[in-house]
């Protein structure tokens, strides 16, 4: 067994190379992620096989699939690199003033559209030379980019995550109704069953919360379409009898830049939580815990506003 003055010869950067291709599968997949050349991988992966003993990846296609012997390294290696990141992260001082740290976040549509231009302005009035990485993360690709560390931090409604993960609840995701026309008044029940509706689905999904709550009083409604992202609504919306249920930040901000409506919807429908998930590896580390903080502070406050009645049309 390896003692502690064996670890002197160790070079840490085989092992994170280890670890992405445990990740990743594929030497050119790992070189983009790493910046490292395809052939420093190569030589990184053949002495990582003379450490080990063991030839760890076997090439089956285009994938790099792991030996039991890689899958036990890996069980064992992948909390011993957070505990490792996490100490040196706490010896690292962070200046936001003056850092020019990039930061890698996971957000999902409806949080990149309706929250992150306000908070954008307040990262960058307090850290100008940052720099900030969004990648599109929903509630089904938020664990698979947390764990090949694509992403140190994610807010979205959230599943289950990996086993070093850690979550905060940051606000309720209230459903509201978004509309264009100008009948003036609320929807009835009827009414909200008869119009046409459009549904913001990354998975293509047509039968949500709404059309469970519905099902329940035993009615139904007409979904006419379903698209991607809540960039397109506006849009989609505007000039036609559509409607959509999307959650309260996202309904407020197309409300005050586009002329829709934002209203109660006229069912009770269930609230889901915002959360905000970091990797374990990151949890000590200081810029990371001053992006978690003001992330938290600016998207809890978010919710604290105007009573509803006082905020919708």
């Amino acid at each position: 067994m390896m003692n502690r003055n064996d670890l002197r010869r160790t070079d840490i950067g085989l092992l994170v190379v280890f670890e992405t291709l445990m990740h990743e599968r594929n030497v050119t997949r790992v070189s983009e992620k790493l910046f490292l050349g395809q052939p420093t991988i190569s030589s990184a992966l053949a002495r990582l096989r003379l450490m080990f003993d063991d030839p760890l990846f076997i090439r089956v296609g285009r994938l790099m699939e792991p030996t039991s012997r890689a899958e036990e390294i890996f069980s064992n290696l992948s909390p011993a690199l957070d505990g490792i990141a996490a100490a040196l992260g706490r010896s690292q001082a962070f200046d936001p003033a003056t850092s020019e740290a990039t930061f890698h976040i996971g957000l999902s549509d409806d949080v990149e559209y309706a929250l992150l231009p306000d908070l954008l302005r307040r990262l960058r009035t307090e850290a100008p030379g940052t720099r900030l990485v969004v990648r599109r993360a929903d509630q089904w690709q938020i664990s698979q980019l947390l764990t090949c560390g694509e992403i140190s931090l994610g807010i979205s409604h959230t599943l289950e995550l990996p086993a070093n993960a850690r979550r905060k609840g940051l606000r309720p995701i209230r459903p509201m109704l978004l509309r264009a026309d100008s009948q003036p008044g609320e929807l009835s029940l009827d009414e909200f069953c008869l119009r046409p509706h459009a549904v913001v689905s990354s998975m293509g999904k047509v039968i949500d919360d709404a059309d469970r709550a519905l099902s329940l009083l035993g009615r139904q409604r007409r979904v006419v379409l379903t698209v991607p992202q809540f960039s397109a609504l506006p849009v989609l919306l505007a000039e036609s009898d559509m409607i959509a249920i999307v959650p309260d930040y996202v309904a407020l901000a197309m409300a005050a830049t586009t002329g829709l409506r934002a209203q109660r919807a006229p069912l009770g429908l269930p609230e889901h939580e915002l959360s905000m998930v970091w990797r374990g590896a990151s949890h000590n580390d200081p810029g990371e815990r001053w992006l978690r903080a003001r992330c938290s502070t600016f998207v809890a406050g978010s919710a604290e506003q105007a009573p509803l009645s006082r905020r919708v049309a």
